[in-house]
């Protein structure tokens, strides 16, 4: 006695719903494994933290006496801080501040628009802290020290950018948010500046590269290669793009592969 037609297993229906569960499945793996590929990359390339920072005892428009603490981390791990240079923002001079905290050997010395602290290398993978004393705080809502960090490879990191348009840069200054002056309080006067004139002195945007230490010329190189690259934005859209145009290239080949299976 003959099998019937309808009770023989049909090799469509056999291989069709089989081919395309494991389709379902190889393209579900690889959405999983672009999403991992893609979180990594953007955890790779966001901008990183601030590594220059500055907090006072008191935060307040012509506040003054203020303790002012500077905390620069360490990004290497071969070498240590040698050098810190500090442009002073508009309404404090070189000769309004003077050295409270700082690593042992380390001294302070006034430049033309800030200053200079500096001294033996620390050890690798140690943050750098100093303290000041500011004889008044300006006027003003915030204000931001522009800070060049050398190490003692002659590696130069530049924490210069001034926060603008709500757009967070990726190398930040250190910037300190003041609160409203207190009733009454009013400027002292203007200490001159040993150093420079009072103009020249009050300039919180000297150029880079009078803002930074004296370092070797492959230093320099260095630093400036490191501006020439795609931006921090630009990288990751790059790999945004191409992370989705590989996986939704490769479920499209699934899928095709799955249906000329069901098709045959």
């Amino acid at each position: 006695m003959s099998t019937p037609l309808s009770a023989r297993p049909s090799a469509r229906t056999g291989r069709g719903p089989r081919s395309v569960r494991t389709a379902g499945r190889t393209g579900r793996r690889l959405v999983v494994t672009t999403a991992v590929a893609l979180t990594a990359a953007l955890a790779l390339a966001a901008p990183a933290a601030a590594h220059a920072e500055v907090e006072a005892d008191k935060p307040q428009a012509l506040a003054e006496n203020v303790t002012l603490r500077f905390v620069s981390e360490a990004e290497s791990d071969s070498a240590g801080f040698t050098a810190l240079r500090v442009v002073l923002p508009r309404g404090i001079t070189p000769a309004d501040v003077s050295l409270g905290a700082a690593p042992r050997g380390w001294k302070l010395t006034a430049t033309e628009d800030g200053y200079t602290v500096a001294g033996p290398a620390l050890k690798a993978g140690v943050d750098a802290e100093h303290e000041i004393k500011v004889r008044q705080l300006p006027s003003a809502k915030e204000i931001a020290f522009k800070t060049v960090e050398t190490y003692s490879d002659g590696e130069v990191s530049r924490w210069i950018e001034v926060p603008s348009g709500g757009e967070e840069p990726e190398q930040p200054a250190p910037v300190l948010k003041l609160k409203a002056a207190a009733p009454g309080a009013r400027p002292v006067g203007a200490t001159p500046s040993p150093t420079a004139d009072a103009g020249a002195a009050a300039a919180p945007t000297r150029s880079v590269a009078a803002a930074a230490p004296k370092t070797s010329a492959a230093a320099d190189e260095a630093a400036a290669d490191e501006g020439g690259g795609l931006s921090t934005g630009a990288l990751v859209g790059v790999i945004v793009l191409g992370l989705l145009v590989l996986g939704g290239g490769a479920l499209w080949v699934l899928r095709r592969r799955a249906v000329s299976s069901d098709a045959g």
